[in-house]
């Protein structure tokens, strides 16, 4: 009945020539997120000469990336007990506050602070408008803005680089973080005026505990997987210290989920089989991606001699593939309700793309190397959205908020693994095949300059033949290890119901919570 009420009044309240500036709205708020990281990446060698502390650097990343893992749950389960868009607005407030806040920073532990508090609010925005998404539009019409989805990722990643170097050129660092706030600003404004959606009260108090809990546990992860193999040995006393607290964490946030009135990640969505093998594929998706995105353009600057200053657009194949896929999958989803098919061959695309990916080594033209990205580009374009729309489908309304934040969780998850494990293989390779053809004294004293084309050019010809070699080895491992985990995801796609998609009739069975969340109406948007 309360499903059927909200249903009714979200379809009421919401009118149909508001759908797009709403969508707008939304794709600024996830556009601001997305881009951030991407913008302040090229600005960091300015950021660290005029504020020094450069024993900090990697903090101003990771301050962001763990404060927007550690609160994305939280938004979530806050947005469905008190409702979406007073969650989501005060999300773009505190996210606006620490750009501010970091733009006016005059020392790098400031700097450090305040992206914390950016990345608090980054947490709810991606949330908020996967959320929100999922309360306007029924998964059976929600296919048609997967498009839109991937293509403000593919801007973000390609043009975050460009901007933020234009930007440090021509105004200045602290214009990296100012440049939020009139966007912010204006999606700020267009959600207030044309979102509207049914209040909400909550019945039970906040779980306080089960967020402590996951807090630790998603910071203590994160951390091992940001500092194993690079600032601590992956056997120190500080990394094992970490996993030992990340395992007793999470142990200990499982029992409290089972006593809390109010959990803060209901553990019954995992009920459902498909939201279960979702949250997996969403991991597996999360490490291929990142994944690439780190260690591509570093082969195409070390090895193929491609400048870094355009590193966003040595990425092209491999987004534009992803984004037109998406797109294409989106709008056969809609029109035919189906959707099993997609995981199975994006998986399949995605271990292909990953193999061959690894085959690359320094005879590889850039022509052959961006059809090997384009190849992983469409199977990761046939899961990005697919797993969200899935896992969406796969629980009721009233957890549309905590489902939407547990699968962003596990991608972002998903993506630090990926990061580390591959980065820890990499180093490890590169640094053996340096000492096989330069000896291990001159290995290390190669080891100093940058794996950049301008740094390699410098060098004598036989040490850049040894670098070239070494990250060409080096890559081979990372991409052949991002292949065998992926073959799980497509393993887990084969498993997927195919339970009808809400807005797509009458449910003719389903998985657990699945069926029941299949069946229950949701509001009908026109244009």
């Amino acid at each position: 009945m309360a499903q059927n009420t909200m249903a009714a009044e979200i379809s009421e309240e919401v009118k149909p020539r508001s759908v797009r500036v709403v969508l707008m709205a939304l794709m600024i708020a996830m556009l601001l997120a997305m881009l951030d990281n991407m913008i302040i990446g090229t600005a960091m060698p300015t950021i660290v000469g005029e504020l020094g502390g450069l024993e900090h650097l990697s903090w101003v990343v990771t301050a962001y990336t763990l404060a927007t893992a550690a609160s994305t749950p939280i938004w979530g389960k806050l947005g469905d007990m008190y409702g979406r868009k007073g969650s989501f607005l005060t999300s773009i407030v505190i996210f606006l506050i620490g750009s501010a806040l970091s733009g006016m920073a005059q020392d790098m532990g400031q700097l450090i602070g305040f992206r914390a508090i950016q990345g608090l609010g980054a947490g709810g925005l991606i949330v908020g408008v996967m959320a929100i998404i999922g309360d306007l539009i029924p998964p059976r019409e929600r296919g048609k803005y997967q498009g839109m989805m991937a293509g403000v990722m593919a801007l973000a990643m390609i043009g975050g680089p460009l901007v933020g170097g234009t930007i440090t050129d021509h105004m200045g660092w602290r214009w990296s973080f100012y440049i939020n706030l009139p966007l912010g600003a204006v999606a700020l404004a267009m959600v207030t005026a044309v979102l509207h959606l049914p209040k909400k009260k909550a019945k039970g108090k906040i779980d306080y505990l089960g967020a402590a809990l996951l807090t630790v546990a998603i910071t203590s992860t994160v951390l091992v997987t940001t500092w194993g193999g690079t600032e601590y040995a992956w056997g120190s006393g500080e990394i094992i210290g970490l996993i030992v607290v990340a395992i007793v964490s999470i142990a200990a946030f499982l029992f409290a989920e089972t006593k809390a009135a109010e959990p803060v990640m209901p553990l019954h969505i995992f009920r459902s089989r498909n939201f279960t093998l979702m949250s997996v594929i969403g991991f597996l998706v999360g490490f291929a991606m990142f994944g690439g995105v780190v260690y591509l353009p570093l082969f195409q600057q070390s090895v193929q001699g491609a400048s870094a200053t355009n590193s966003g657009l040595l990425l092209l194949p491999m987004l534009l593939s992803m984004m037109v896929v998406s797109l294409i999958a989106g709008r056969i989803t809609t029109s035919s309700g189906k959707y099993k098919i997609f995981p199975i061959v994006g998986g399949a695309l995605m271990v292909v793309g990953l193999f061959l990916l690894a085959q690359m080594d320094t005879e590889t033209s850039r022509l052959m190397s961006g059809v090997y990205m384009a190849i992983l580009g469409a199977g990761l374009g046939f899961l990005m959205q697919i797993t969200m729309l899935v896992a969406q489908n796969s629980v009721e309304m009233k957890d549309m908020g905590v489902a939407s934040s547990s699968a962003t969780l596990f991608r972002t998850l998903g993506g630090s693994f990926g990061v580390a494990l591959m980065g820890s293989l990499f180093t490890s390779r590169v640094t053996d095949t340096m000492s096989e053809r330069l000896g291990p004294q001159a290995a290390q004293a190669a080891g100093s300059a940058q794996l950049d084309a301008a740094s390699l050019a410098k060098l004598p010809e036989a040490v850049r033949d040894a670098y070239q070699h070494a990250v060409a080895a080096g890559t081979h491992s990372a991409f052949l290890l991002g292949a065998v985990i992926a073959v799980l995801g497509f393993a887990a796609a084969w498993f997927v119901k195919e339970v009808p998609l809400r807005g797509a009739g009458p449910a003719q069975g389903g998985d657990a919570d699945g069926d029941k969340a299949a069946q229950a109406p949701q509001a009908s948007l026109s244009h």
